[in-house]
């Protein structure tokens, strides 16, 4: 088979074509083997030899026919049973794959092939339109609460991608723009810290592209392990030893993180001042961006707390709130401090007094020691009472599970958008306008404001293996675009290409000399919302 092998999943022969696409493979590539296919999934172009899969692992060549490996994702509501088994849309013999119903090993299928409530396509497995001067693979029509909608799935081949990483902890990790290693190359950055976590800003264009090939590469295996939800070790520069993964606790230099803190030190005073008034005669809780001391705060001072003539390192922001106390690090509250002492410079004269009561713990509990001025004004440790210890642990208690959260955000831009319509503008207009729910993978998509499509979904709420990749390099992602039926054609839309439901589920979109591809019923998340339950308002 020498021919250009379409990959976009264009009408059978007795469907209706626009012109300026047609169904005619592209020309045929002269110094190309014949037992070879040419794929032209993306601009590498492969040409696979009988047996072999591309580079993306993605399209193979089985018999001289180009076939994906991978299934196509559909989303069921109400879909029970352990791992459905795959089954191709078009396989010889098989009355159940023919008709287009799902295995008999699915007790929930009812064989009703209109349930539009019932049944969503996914961009996952449903082939790559690349570049796309022909419609998606899949555009789909179906009814929704009375209500005609089209669905356009396709899988988009992003450079303009990164995955944004959150990480509950208080340890510091890197500076403020330190590089994150990944294989020893610089794959991203650490960037803005926000309220009890760390942020990380991994990939994007300029580390798949702008660098050596090598880090492209780097980069592009760490962004799809990532949106995989597999375990990921990565190295910061002048910071932390890292193991993330979507979902699970972050390991910090070998150890396992536990807490997120429950506030900065300011916002732990006033939360637990109440449950300290009466029990102690200071609290400092210690935090490497705010530490609080109970009786200078106004928590303290609205309780009538009396002034313990502490006197901190740091410099003081407002009363009760110091800042830089001590260098961001692993100990005490993200600080780099292993003794609590260390932050006091002294106790004042006439006003701090022996036997006063002081207690000294972290933002999430995890450090505590109670102290009692001696004679001499000096803290001496000593065993901390039944009614603080509660109070210590409520803060432990009150401190959320420390997981790390990946984000993928990418740009729905360049010939992406010619897969949906002939004027790609108005895509842009119509999702700014929320006449179109954009999803990816079925879970709901954040569109950023201004310019452009720039999308955010959270990779914990896609199906799994929801990311593949491409040496060009550029990472492969679902994504769906649901709207009415008016808007689709109002905007522009490949109308002649729209398959109903029915039809999709007996014979698919992709098609290739009648190759069959497999199939993947899943359950629809209970975190998600149905991706046609509500209808997208008439503008």
């Amino acid at each position: 088979m020498t021919e250009h092998t379409k990959t976009d999943g264009l009408p059978a022969l007795d469907s209706p074509a626009l012109p300026e696409f047609g169904t005619r493979a592209a020309p045929r590539n002269e110094r190309m083997a014949t037992a070879k296919v040419e794929c032209n999934a993306c601009p590498v172009l492969c040409q696979i030899s009988e047996g072999r899969a591309g580079a993306c692992d993605r399209y193979a060549n089985q018999d001289g026919h180009l076939v994906r490996l991978d299934p196509v994702v559909l989303l069921r509501r109400t879909l029970q049973g352990e791992a459905p088994a795959l089954v191709p849309f078009m396989a010889q013999g098989n009355a159940d794959a023919a008709s287009g119903t799902p295995p008999p090993t699915d007790p929930s299928w009812n064989g009703d092939l209109l349930l539009a409530d019932e049944v969503f396509v996914t961009g996952i497995g449903s082939s790559t339109t690349y570049p796309d001067y022909k419609p998606a693979p899949f555009i789909v029509s179906s009814r929704q609460a009375d209500v005609d909608m089209v669905t356009v799935v396709t899988e988009g081949i992003f450079s303009y991608c990164s995955m944004k990483v959150k990480i509950d902890t208080d340890r510091f990790l890197g500076s403020e723009q330190a590089n994150v290693r990944y294989n020893g190359e610089s794959i991203g950055h650490v960037t803005t810290a926000e309220y009890g976590s760390q942020m990380l800003s991994l990939g994007g264009v300029h580390h798949l592209t702008g660098g050596s090939k090598k880090e492209g590469r780097m980069a592009l295996e760490l962004m799809q392990k990532l949106g995989n939800k597999e375990a990921v070790h990565c190295t910061i520069d002048g910071g932390a030893d890292l193991i993330i993964q979507a979902g699970k606790a972050p390991i910090v230099g070998g150890v396992e993180e536990q807490r997120m803190r429950v506030g900065c030190g300011s916002a732990a005073i006033g939360i637990f001042a109440r449950q300290f008034h009466g029990h102690v005669d200071e609290v400092v809780v210690v935090d490497d961006h705010i530490t609080g001391v109970l009786t200078e705060h106004q928590a303290g001072r609205c309780l009538g707390m009396q002034p313990s003539g502490i006197r901190m390192r740091g410099r003081k922001s407002t009363p009760g709130r110091y800042f830089q106390v001590a260098n961001p690090g692993t100990g005490w509250g993200g600080t780099d401090i292993a003794d609590p002492l260390a932050i006091i410079e002294g106790w004042a004269e006439g006003v701090a007094r022996p036997g006063l009561r002081l207690l000294m713990t972290s933002t999430t509990g995890e450090h505590a020691q109670w102290f009692v001025l001696d004679e001499q004004l000096r803290p001496v440790e000593q065993d901390m009472p039944t009614e603080v210890r509660h109070v210590v642990e409520r803060i432990g208690e009150n401190c959320e599970p420390s997981l790390t959260s990946v984000l993928f955000l990418g740009g729905a831009g360049g010939s992406l958008r010619a897969g949906v319509t002939e004027n790609p503008v108005r895509l842009t207009q119509a999702i700014k306008r929320a006449l179109v729910n954009v999803t990816c993978g079925g879970a709901p998509a954040y569109v950023w404001p201004g310019g452009g499509i720039t999308v955010m979904a959270d990779v914990l709420r896609m199906p799994d293996h929801s990311f593949g990749t491409v040496p060009t390099p550029a990472i492969v992602a679902p994504i769906e675009f649901s709207m009415r039926q008016a808007d689709y054609a109002a905007l522009g839309g490949h109308m002649d290409h729209v398959m109903p439901l029915e039809q999709v589920l007996r014979q698919g979109a992709w098609h290739d000399d009648g190759a069959p591809q497999a199939r993947r019923w899943l359950r629809q998340s209970g975190h998600n919302p149905w991706p046609l339950g509500q209808p997208p308002m008439l503008g």
